[in-house]
C-alpha cells in the first residue's frame, strides 16, 4: 500500500493542489513565489519522472524549486490520483497513470521524427539531440549516440540551461528581447566552464551572430571538451518550440568542421517543424 505524505496545507475539495481563498487573495492568485499550484505540480511531476528514480524528497524539492510543505501537499494529491508512487524511505517515482500517459504520448508521435534524427546522425557520424523548450531550460527528449568511440554524459530527460547550450542559444535568438531578459532574470547566467558567456552584453552579441548565421555553437561553454552546433525548431507562428544539436568532442572535430554540419542540421529542423 502506498503511503501519502501528510501536511497541514490546504487541499481543494476535488483532491487537487489548492490554496485557501484568503491565500489566493493575498498572493494575487499565486500560491507562493514558486508559482501557481499548477506550475508547482508540473515541476514536481517533471522531477519525479526524471531518469534515475525513484527520487528522494529532498531531490524532488530541489529540482522543482518548491518548498517542503507544498511539495508534501502536491505529492499527496498526485499519489491519490495515481500519477506518483511512494516507494518508501521518502522516495517517489512515476505512478501508473503517468506511465500510461507517457506511453500514449510516445505512441502518438509521428514515425518521421526518428527517421529525420537518424538521417542527421548518419550524415554527421556524431551524437544528435532533440530538445524541447520549457521556461528557463531545455529538456532532451531524444538522443542518438555518435559513431565515435566515446559517449557524452547527456541523457533523455536531462534539463539544461539556455545560455550555455547550442540549442538553448538558438532558441533565445528567436525570442523577443524582453522575454529573453525576463528568462535570464530568473535563471541568471551561471558559469559552467571558463568559456561560458556570463554577461548580458556577451550573450546579446552572441545571439545577434546566431540570428545572422542561422545556427548556434556551444564551444566548451557547457562542458569541457564538448563542442555542439544547434538550430531552433520553429512553430507555425515562428516561435521556437525546441531545437536539434550535433554534439562532438573538441579533440576529434574542429570548430570549422562542426560548422560544416549546419546545412544538414537546418534541413533537419525544417523537416521536424510540422511534426512537433
Amino acid at each position: 500500500m502506498q503511503t501519502i505524505p501528510s501536511s497541514g496545507d490546504h487541499l481543494s475539495t476535488d483532491g487537487t493542489p489548492g490554496t485557501t481563498e484568503a491565500e489566493n487573495t493575498a498572493r494575487g492568485g499565486r500560491t507562493s513565489a514558486a508559482g501557481t499550484a499548477l506550475e508547482k505540480s508540473m515541476r514536481i511531476l517533471e522531477a519525479v519522472a526524471a531518469p534515475g528514480g525513484p527520487h528522494r524528497l529532498t531531490d524532488v524539492m530541489a529540482a522543482a524549486a518548491v518548498p517542503k510543505s507544498s511539495t508534501f501537499r502536491i505529492l499527496a494529491a498526485l499519489i491519490e490520483q495515481g500519477f506518483v508512487r511512494s516507494e518508501g524511505d521518502s522516495r517517489y517515482g512515476a505512478g501508473p497513470r503517468l506511465r500510461t500517459l507517457s506511453a500514449l504520448v510516445g505512441s502518438g508521435e509521428p514515425a518521421g521524427i526518428e527517421q529525420i534524427l537518424r538521417d542527421l546522425q548518419q550524415t554527421t557520424g556524431q551524437a544528435v539531440h532533440l530538445a524541447l523548450h520549457s521556461g528557463e531550460t531545455i529538456t532532451y527528449i531524444r538522443k542518438l549516440e555518435s559513431d565515435q568511440p566515446f559517449r557524452t554524459a547527456s541523457r533523455v530527460g536531462m534539463r539544461m540551461p539556455l545560455h550555455t547550450t547550442a540549442i538553448g542559444k538558438s532558441i533565445l535568438a528567436h525570442l523577443p528581447s524582453a522575454e529573453v531578459r525576463e528568462l535570464l532574470s530568473v535563471a541568471g547566467l551561471p558559469r559552467r566552464t571558463p568559456n561560458t558567456l556570463t554577461t548580458p552584453e556577451a550573450l546579446d552579441a552572441e545571439l545577434a551572430t546566431v540570428r545572422g548565421q542561422g545556427f548556434a555553437l556551444d564551444d566548451e561553454e557547457n562542458e569541457p571538451t564538448i563542442r555542439c552546433i544547434g538550430a531552433a525548431i520553429l512553430g507555425p507562428t515562428g516561435r521556437p518550440v525546441g531545437g536539434v544539436s550535433v554534439t562532438t568532442v573538441t579533440f576529434l572535430v574542429s570548430r570549422e568542421e562542426i560548422e560544416a554540419y549546419a546545412p544538414a542540421l537546418r534541413a533537419a529542423t525544417e523537416a521536424l517543424a510540422p511534426l512537433l
